[in-house]
């Protein structure tokens, strides 16, 4: 190239990036070869409006179909439909209005090689996911705790609804000790940005630490470490065979988030004429004698007055949101969502953004959080065999009756409808859903009290609780820190259940724990989680077999897991006395086998096995 024209180039491009240095673009950039070709483009100006605008580009394969004006001048949304001629490369388009002229550009990128081999994976049965809060988790990188400019800069960790520190960097910092622990994927509450001042809630001026804050869907929060964090994060965990989570919010936003503070119209957010609060009721959405009214209070009021409620219904925002979530799996490489607030959000909007993600990674897994009262209520919100009005398409859910029923079974006595009877009632029910298998169970999360308080800190109770979770039906979910034995009631907040984990932070002298260094009682729980995780990883039946259980009787229950390779026994006596086991009793399962032993202890167990009160066995039969 000539110097002159070399010169004219420099200054071309130098006269584009000062046309665009107050203009935002949503999405930020897209792909060739996507499904989602027809691409809505939302423009902002932060500092002056458009007038009478005109679009233009001359870019093979990208056509401008229509141009949208808004309430607010500050923004344009451009309909895009990226051919399949379209090559990857810079857009430039032409903002043409009055007396305004503006050049855009937007990049179009190629598309990731390797889906559902090396991103897009999907999370099955057979894989073992480990919830856990960046925040809380692992202090990779001290230097990003406090980031200049964002509206908090406050870390204390003693203090439980502040920030503490933790980030991405720490997180693959504790790949090894994962991997070792038998996890197979990573399910981390929300990495996007939370610029948001402390907020002041019940329990007081609380951080957004937990990541449900939305402030800019685009940009991975810098406490964390930001998106070169979170890149180099999934590519380690891939690299280990690991696979990641992301959390997604759509009900909800942070306050400061643009899309309260200037938002395009009054109609992105829904409004009402005072402060109206969701009331949290499922059933006012299913319930086939309910009322309008409660549906509506339901679906649009707000969780807390500083997180405003998403308009899923208008098409703008429904566009926003679907493709920022395609947008994450093609940018990141991610495995799966776990989509916060399910049941709050507009149903036809779910299916939509549930059917473009599936159409454009047919590999991909999605699993609602829908806090349901009931397994009908939990049905409701996935693919379901119900006459329900409206069919969802969501393949799994996060499985709220089993998990209360697996306590049940664990705290209550033994009765007609309670304690194992429960629990049992409970998994006789899975007629409702099409895909059972697909829900993610879980003894506790973020949101609740610790299970190894709830239990009373028994470890017998602890070891049956783990039995349940590892040999049941669906994707079990363990909540960082419970295999070490980790405890708290949520007093006087929901902090005190999310604090530290012990092996990711300094403590006061200076020195980190490892798993080396645990007491007796988090070694035992460590070792017990850490063998049945494993041995789950390496069995056919505890990851995609049929179930069989059997009428509990008199506390004692039975159930196994097989396929055309193996027969899982698991047996579980919860109950204040001691029970027998007799074989003979279950002769449909065990017929033809002579041998059983604990997976655990690998004891050969012998007929009439007694059991001790609230002892609980996985028992592997052979022939």
């Amino acid at each position: 190239m000539k110097k002159g024209s070399l010169f004219f180039a420099i200054l071309f491009w130098g006269l584009q990036l000062i046309a665009q240095k107050n203009i935002e673009l949503y999405p930020t950039h897209w792909f060739t070869g996507m499904k989602w070709n027809k691409v809505q483009l939302l423009v902002r100006n932060t500092n002056a409006t458009f007038e009478n605008i005109s679009v233009t580009t001359n870019y093979p394969g990208v056509t401008i179909t229509k141009v949208h004006a808004f309430e607010n001048k500050k923004y344009l949304a451009i309909d895009l439909t990226i051919q399949t001629i379209a090559k990857p490369g810079k857009v430039q388009m032409q903002l043409k209005g009055t007396n305004s002229k503006t050049n855009l550009t937007w990049e179009l990128k190629p598309r990731r090689k390797g889906m559902g081999s090396e991103y897009a994976n999907g999370v099955t049965s057979k894989d073992f996911i480990y919830l856990l809060m960046p925040d809380r988790f692992s202090n990779g990188n001290p230097a990003n705790d406090k980031v200049t400019g964002y509206l908090d800069t406050v870390v204390n960790r003693k203090d439980p609804i502040k920030r503490h520190g933790g980030d991405l960097e720490g997180v693959t910092n504790q790949l090894d000790y994962l991997k070792e622990l038998g996890v197979t994927a990573i399910w981390m509450t929300p990495v996007i940005e939370n610029d948001m001042p402390l907020q002041s809630e019940q329990a007081g001026m609380m951080a957004g630490y937990h990541g449900y804050w939305f402030t800019n869907h685009y940009a991975i929060d810098k406490r964390l470490g930001g998106e070169k964090a979170y890149k180099n994060l999934i590519e380690a965990a891939h690299a280990k065979g690991i696979k990641i989570i992301q959390d997604a919010v759509y009900n909800h936003i942070g306050n400061e988030h643009w899309m309260f503070k200037d938002a395009p119209a009054k109609d992105w957010i829904n409004q009402w004429a005072s402060y109206t609060n969701t009331n949290h009721r499922d059933e006012a959405i299913f319930d086939p004698m309910g009322n309008a009214a409660d549906k509506k209070v339901m679906l649009d009021g707000w969780f807390v007055p500083h997180l405003p409620d998403i308009n899923q219904r208008n098409p703008f925002v429904s566009n926003y949101l679907i493709q920022h979530a395609l947008w994450t799996v093609e940018e990141f490489g991610i495995d799966g969502w776990r989509v916060d607030t399910y049941k709050y959000c507009d149903e036809a909007f779910m299916n939509k953004v549930n059917t473009a993600l599936e159409n454009d990674f047919p590999t991909i897994s999605i699993f609602g959080e829908a806090v349901a009262n009931t397994v009908a209520g939990s049905a409701y919100f996935t693919k379901n065999n119900m006459n329900a009005a409206f069919k969802h398409n969501a393949p799994g859910t996060t499985d709220f009756p089993l998990s209360y029923s697996m306590m049940d079974a664990l705290n209550q006595p033994f009765g007609w409808t309670q304690g194992v009877n429960k629990m049992y009632m409970t998994l006789s029910q899975d007629f409702l859903y099409q895909t059972p298998e697909k829900n993610c169970i879980f003894l506790d999360n973020h949101d609740m009290e610790r299970f190894v308080s709830m239990i009373g800190e028994d470890m017998n109770k602890f070891k049956m609780g783990m039995n349940l979770l590892f040999t049941l039906r669906g994707i079990p979910q363990l909540y960082y820190g419970t295999e070490l034995w980790m405890k708290n009631f949520k007093d006087p907040n929901d902090g005190m259940v999310r604090l530290d984990f012990p092996l990711g932070f300094l403590d006061e002298m200076g020195n980190k724990r490892t798993a080396g260094g645990l007491n007796p009682t988090e070694n035992t729980a460590y070792q017990y989680v850490k063998a049945l995780a494993n041995f789950r990883k390496n069995n056919t039946a505890l990851q995609t077999g049929k179930m069989m259980q059997y009428l509990p009787k008199d506390g004692l229950y039975v159930y196994f897991r097989y396929d055309e390779t193996s027969t899982v026994m698991v047996v579980l006596n919860a109950s204040s006395k001691p029970n027998t086991l007799e074989w003979k009793q279950y002769v449909e399962r065990t017929n033809g086998f002579k041998q059983a032993y604990d997976v655990i202890t690998g004891e050969i167990l012998a007929d009439k096995k007694v059991l001790n009160p609230m002892e609980s066995r996985v028992v592997l039969l052979s022939k």
